[in-house]
């Protein structure tokens, strides 16, 4: 893939990654959005009137 460079330990292992952002940034934004869903989706939620409310207060 292009664009995206591996960096191993000296066993040959990947530990790390480089990512061209110009060329992969949105994709990595969409990446990103997707583990925050992830680890919030069950939380739990509230109205907009709800909090615009709390907000005021």
């Amino acid at each position: 893939m292009t664009g995206v460079k591996y960096i191993t330990d000296e066993k040959g292992e990947r530990t790390d990654v480089v990512i061209n952002l110009r060329k992969h940034g949105k994709s990595l934004e969409d990446f990103f959005d997707f583990l925050v869903f992830e680890e919030r989706k069950n939380e739990e939620t509230i109205s907009l009137e709800s909090l615009l409310s709390e907000l005021k207060a």
